[in-house]
């Protein structure tokens, strides 16, 4: 409702500058200090004042007599030098809040796609908690996306012909003497991407002892790329294995995906081919003659500092004929906005519990019938910062082209690490120095061996949640315990990854994300079992005729007084929290524009926080007045209703109990 009135206020102000003074405006409006000032004020007058040569106030005076009733506001003030202040209609406010359903729109089969590119973890070792964040962002964004009514189309790239999997490759055969067969067997292992992960540290050290050996690593490199022999064979079995548990350890929170396309149909496909051929005829790219670049096809960025060398130029095919995941990136980009002219072949990878299909992209021949895949109308690429560069030169691709329209729709959702703090790392074990016990945090690195492994992690939340949910609930059944830890567990993970943002590095520790006190996910979990809790303790009440208020059903509770009626029981603290539970529609705008999910998890904290003191202050099932308690009764319902759909944005269940 807040955004409604918000909205009209724009409409409102907007129409009458334009009548009175001839002028196009964009209104801005915000949230005046105190809610005795009003729910909305415009600075809007001050904005004219240096168009028109006169006294902000006295165009506030003049906007505000020409302004003609707005449904929903009862007045308009001017305050201060010059403000316009918008006073809600308290009681219709309120009724319209209850009123208001909170289902999400839904979007139609032929509105324009967006899609987000989002997880990508190259299919060689375990996860690790950088990669957690760039999944909860990815999946964020596309419950925001959801959320506000738009088409989304979610992949995870699988870049199963890198570097990274022919070093694990390399390791199978060099070091441990793997024969495919051999590394098939292994793949049934419980957690072979942890025995991936040890392994991809001793291939780095492997290499380190002897330089020559890396050309093991190029011969590999080639083989998995052209797709035959022992190494490509053993590619495909240790990249497929790693992302079903790659795949599993998303699941565990919560995070699903519709397509899965692989890199390696970029090459078999000639996807690769067909935008090579487009980059040569444009003149995008072209072969180097002398320097260090000498016989790669590169392409020159038009960047600061950047020079007529092909030195400086970005290499998008090697010497040896190999291509560059930023090669293959700009033909997979050019693939989703449907500019390739050719698709990929789709088989059905898995099904999720609900029946859903998780589709992967093949070289054989595929399913007959599939999902319209690509051809999206914008594209998100959830990829941390540390690939901006890389990022501008898919985009400068597209540009090369002459795909202007869709470069400048080609997003990189980009996002700062997730280091650990000193004592963390120590915690796990790893040797550092005296500088590195210094500083603020540790970088991972995973070709030391150096984080923390996603499953662990989420193991030891677990755990965690499971010792603090039995203390509380010693009755309940266990199989429901375990449930509840697990979403307290996966609750307090995703807020602490998801409540800073995007442009701060994450400094890891175990202490602070297994807190369930302060701000953290368990915190805004708790406000909601709390308001269930009252319903529940109203039911017992009612079942044993110790109460005479009215029924009232938690989130389904009818609006039990006239607008009249609630306006006069509207005391300016509990305005604040009915104010604050309904602008969760303007956070979601606000957190969409700003490409922001942390918007979202302040959202919730502030409203849990706001609710706890509302709480405290007004002992509702007590309360002797019946409209009063009934109107204390919808407020915590309004309450509960917004904080469930704010949190699973999130992607945070909100448990029955805690």
């Amino acid at each position: 409702m807040y955004l409604i009135l918000e909205t009209r206020a724009r409409a409102a102000l907007r129409d009458v500058v334009k009548q009175k003074y001839g002028v196009d405006a964009a209104p801005v409006t915000e949230r005046p200090p105190k809610v005795e000032m009003g729910e909305l004020a415009s600075p809007l007058a001050f904005e004219l004042a240096k168009r028109l040569k006169r006294a902000p106030r006295q165009i506030a005076q003049e906007i505000a007599a020409a302004l003609g009733p707005i449904e929903g506001i009862s007045r308009v003030e001017i305050a201060g030098a010059g403000y316009l202040n918008f006073f809600f209609d308290r009681g219709a406010f309120f009724q319209a809040a209850l009123a208001d359903s909170a289902a999400a729109p839904l979007a139609s089969a032929d509105a324009p796609k967006a899609i987000v590119e989002h997880t990508n973890i190259n299919p060689n070792k375990a996860a690790h908690i950088g990669h957690l964040r760039n999944a909860a962002l990815g999946d964020t964004f596309v419950r925001l996306l959801r959320r506000a009514g738009r088409r989304v189309e979610v992949q995870n790239y699988v870049d199963n012909t890198g570097v990274q999997v022919a070093d694990v490759v390399v390791g199978f055969e060099h070091i441990d003497r793997k024969s495919p067969d051999e590394v098939k067997r292994l793949t049934e292992l419980p957690r072979f991407d942890y025995l991936c992960w040890d392994l991809y540290a001793r291939v780095t050290q492997f290499f380190e002892e002897d330089k020559s050996r890396l050309a093991l690593r190029g011969e590999a490199l080639k083989a998995i790329e052209e797709g035959h022999g022992p190494p490509a064979k053993m590619a495909e079995i240790v990249s497929t294995a790693v992302l079903r548990r790659h795949l599993a350890t998303m699941l565990r929170l919560g995070i699903e995906y519709d397509l899965l396309p692989r890199e390696s149909e970029i090459l078999h496909l000639k996807f690769w081919e067909a935008a090579f051929e487009q980059l040569k005829q444009r003149g995008a790219i072209h072969i180097a003659e002398t320097g260090k670049n000498a016989g790669c096809w590169v392409m020159r960025m038009d960047e600061p500092g950047a020079t007529e060398s092909d030195d400086d130029a970005k290499i998008i095919v090697r010497s040896n004929g190999t291509v560059t995941y930023v090669g293959k990136d700009i033909a997979y980009q050019l693939w989703k906005f449907g500019l390739l002219g050719r698709d990929f072949n789709y088989q059905s990878f898995e099904t999720y519990q609900d029946g859903r299909t998780l589709w992967m992209t093949t070289s054989e021949r595929g399913a007959a019938t599939f999902p319209p895949f690509g051809h999206a109308t914008q594209v998100y690429n959830v990829i941390d910062a540390r690939q901006a560069y890389l990022q501008r030169v898919v985009v400068a691709g597209l540009r090369a082209l002459g795909f202007d329209s869709e470069a400048d729709r080609s997003t990189h959702f980009s996002y700062e690490i997730v280091a650990l703090t000193p004592r963390c790392a120590a915690e796990m074990g790893y040797a550092l120095s005296e500088e590195d016990q210094k500083r603020p945090y540790v970088e991972v690195s995973g070709r030391k061996g150096l984080g923390v492994k996603a499953d662990d992690l989420l193991d030891r939340l677990e755990a965690a949640a499971r010792a603090e949910v039995d203390s509380r609930n010693a009755e309940t059944p266990d199989a429901e315990r375990a449930a509840i830890a697990h979403a307290v567990a996966i609750g307090a993970l995703r807020y602490f990854l998801l409540r800073f943002t995007r442009s701060t590095i994450i400094a890891f520790d175990f202490k602070d994300a297994l807190s369930f006190e302060g701000e953290t996910g368990p915190y805004c979990q708790y406000a909601v079992v709390r308001i269930r809790n009252i319903f529940r303790k109203l039911g017992e009440q009612n079942a044993s005729g110790t109460t005479s208020a009215p029924p009232a059903g938690g989130s389904a509770a009818p609006p039990a007084n006239s607008a009249a009626d609630a306006a006069n029981l509207l005391e300016n603290d509990v305005w604040e929290l009915i104010l604050l539970a309904d602008s969760l529609e303007t956070q979601i705008e606000l957190a969409l524009s700003a490409q922001e999910p942390a918007f979202i998890a302040k959202y919730s904290f502030q409203l849990a926080q706001a609710f706890n003191l509302f709480y405290h202050r007004h002992h509702i099932l007590s309360e002797p007045d019946a409209a009063k308690k009934q109107f204390l009764l919808d407020t915590a319902a309004l309450v509960e209703r917004k904080l469930i759909v704010a949190l699973d944005i999130l992607g945070i269940e909100a448990p029955e109990k805690m």
